[in-house]
């Protein structure tokens, strides 16, 4: 298969349109061609594109910044001599003064299929910005590496954050191009949007589902996006950054694992069991034990769960890890009924609403976690719903 970028490298007549125009690129370190050349150099190593600025979303344009929450400053690219402006430091939104630099911004991110990653945020302000200045925007597409199942619920009205920007649902199965589309649709934009996209880009396939395994390099798109696995945990791992259980950052393998010092993990797989067996479909759940070195319980020993996708016992259509999550929270609620589960503090410029109601979209799934008469049928309601109405919402944006 061939990259959006791959693409428009390898064929003279999709660069034609850039002839005379000034460029820039929004990137970060996963914007890499398939041969792993990443695409600022490769842009600036063709001469038929002017590329004059650069933006970088959260964690910078190389990966600046290894935690999360950290900002990055605009900066002077050293090999270059262009500048590299910030979208996640004193601004979080294109101003004039950048925007005036080009006349066709370049989007090479790369996306791991869940509403949350702020990469969606920043793709979505963008756009807005372009429309907004008489700007083109291009998307070089890119797999979405979890493929073209949905979950979740949609974001309710009123609950828009830098890590909801829209009426997304969690797991939303597109690509970043098919995104695109779909906000601008969404948002009435007029813009002049390009997307260039994939060839023999084939989303069902096995055995990556979404990412084409053996093809294709995983280079971390977040310092913690560590792994596929991670991305295929993500969309109900992520849930854990609101709560005071650890989603495993501060070791080795952040969003795959969750756990705490004072929970007895196989209590909870015992009651998890109970409560729903078929939401633990499709993977391989295994008891095990880390320490985090910073981050949540930094320096304690935590018993927890890692969840496998990485072996031949994964279905990728019946792992559903946005209903473990939950899963796994009302259990321990249950288990631990006083248990201080809501983590109260300063979350992606929030300082007022809880940051697990900006995660899961509204208030219901904290609600439903909370109400000890609350069953996983009444979730599943809810969800089935909602993932109902995003499937037909979608369909008219698919381009693979």
């Amino acid at each position: 298969m061939k990259l959006g970028v791959d693409e428009l490298l390898q064929n003279p007549s999709c660069r034609e349109p850039l002839e005379g125009r000034r460029v820039a690129l929004l990137g970060h370190p996963a914007s890499v061609t398939s041969e792993c050349h990443h695409t600022l150099d490769a842009l600036i190593d063709c001469p038929e594109v002017n590329v004059v600025s650069a933006f970088g979303p959260q964690h910078g344009m190389r990966g600046d910044k290894q935690d999360n929450m950290i900002e990055t400053d605009d900066y002077v690219d050293p090999y270059y001599n262009i500048p590299v402006f910030s979208l996640y430091g004193n601004v979080r939104r294109p101003t004039n003064k950048m925007m005036e630099t080009f006349d066709v911004l370049l989007v090479d991110l790369q996306d791991v299929g869940t509403r949350i990653y702020t990469y969606v945020t920043t793709l979505t302000y963008v756009l807005e910005a372009c429309a907004e200045h008489g700007k083109s925007i291009w998307i070089l597409d890119r797999p979405n590496p979890i493929g073209r199942p949905i979950e979740g619920t949609i974001l309710e009205d009123g609950w828009e954050s830098f890590v909801g920007v829209s009426s997304l649902i969690m797991r939303h199965g597109l690509t970043f191009g098919e995104l695109a589309k779909w906000f601008v649709a969404h948002k009435k934009l007029d813009v002049d949007l390009n997307v260039v996209r994939m060839t023999d880009y084939k989303p069902p396939a096995a055995p990556g589902y979404g990412w084409p395994i053996l093809e294709l390099a995983w280079v971390n798109p977040s310092p913690n996006a560590s792994s596929l696995n991670m991305a295929r945990c993500f969309p109900g791992t992520v849930l854990f950054e609101g709560t005071t259980i650890s989603e495993g950052r501060g070791t080795a393998v952040p969003l795959e694992i969750v756990g705490a010092p004072d929970i007895d993990f196989d209590l909870i797989l015992g009651r998890m069991d109970s409560l729903s067996r078929q939401w633990l479909a499709g993977c391989k759940l295994r008891r095990c034990c880390f320490e985090p070195t910073f981050h949540k319980h930094a320096g304690k020993m935590c018993s927890g769960i890692q969840i496998h996708t990485d072996n031949a016992s994964y279905r990728h259509e019946q792992f559903r890890p946005y209903r473990l999550a939950c899963l796994l929270l009302k259990a321990i609620r249950l288990e631990y009924p006083d248990y201080e589960l809501w983590r109260i503090f300063h979350y992606e410029y929030e300082r007022e609403r809880l940051a697990f109601d900006l995660l899961s979209g509204g208030t219901f799934l904290r609600n439903w976690v909370d109400d000890p008469s609350a069953k996983p049928s009444d979730l599943d309601k809810r969800l089935r719903q909602d993932e109902q109405e995003w499937f037909q919402i979608r369909k008219p944006f698919l381009l693979y």
